[in-house]
């Protein structure tokens, strides 16, 4: 692997095959692509190649990512979650910033990264984690339990974010919500706070959304606004759709 780049950060896209809802769906075919190659080609957009590592426990990503000029490196099968595998990498790194992309995000908006990482640079020393939302416009959505809602405070700092139908009203009903779109950024001391717990904290296992334990933690967590990404493939049902949006696109 290449020494840690010039610069205050790293993009880091965890990519495991065995996810647990749709294994092996880093490297399913879209279009005449992996999912986790298009995802990099997006994130190519927006920064240089050379700032973008993968992260895998699998040779089988790893191959696909030498395949295609991408850096990855190994991590371990014990990682609770894709974020707990962004920390690994910090650990080898000497970046101030790690920014998380997921490996299943094929249609991420380039200009959403690019926001992200202007954030980034106007970041305050309170600021330990900055995440990405857009605004909800179906009520499918909304009732989802694979799109998690965040709930901002005016400041627009973290405030929850739930599998559940949030905010509502008296009668359950959708009004307004935001969705959180898979694209973080890590300070390192934040990261290693993570890192440090040896299992899920008890809000973070109930909802299984990983950015719940910087909450727990009492890490401050900043939310940006950004366009929708368009598809997340979590289940073999999200890449049909994948397919469908493309083949009209």
């Amino acid at each position: 692997m290449s020494a840690t780049p010039s610069g205050s950060y790293l993009v880091v896209i965890p990519a495991r095959f065995a996810s647990s809802r749709f294994p092996g769906k880093a490297l399913a075919d879209l279009g005449g692509k992996s999912v986790l190659l298009r995802c990099v080609e997006q994130v190519r957009k927006a920064v240089p190649n050379e700032v973008i590592i993968v992260a895998t426990d699998d040779q089988r990503i790893a191959t696909e990512c030498e395949r295609n000029g991408i850096q990855w490196e190994m991590t371990s099968t014990s990682c609770l979650t894709g974020t707990d595998r962004v920390a690994e990498v910090a650990q080898r790194h000497n970046a101030e910033w790690f920014v998380n992309v997921q490996g299943d995000e094929p249609f991420l908006d380039p200009t959403g990264l690019l926001s992200l990482l202007t954030a980034v640079s106007r970041a305050d020393l309170a600021a330990g984690v900055i995440n990405a939302y857009s605004h909800i416009s179906s009520e499918a959505d909304f009732r989802s339990s694979t799109v998690p809602k965040v709930v901002v405070d005016q400041q627009n700092r973290l405030l929850y974010i739930s599998r559940g139908a949030i905010p509502t009203g008296k009668s359950l009903e959708f009004s307004t919500a935001k969705r959180q779109i898979g694209m973080y950024a890590f300070r390192k001391s934040a990261l290693k706070a993570f890192s440090e717990r040896t299992a899920k904290t008890p809000l973070e296992h109930i909802e299984d959304i990983e950015i719940l334990r910087f909450l727990e933690l009492g890490i401050t967590v900043r939310m940006i606004e950004v366009d929708s990404v368009g598809i997340a493939i979590d289940t073999p049902e999200d890449l049909d759709r994948a397919r469908r949006f493309l083949a009209n696109r």
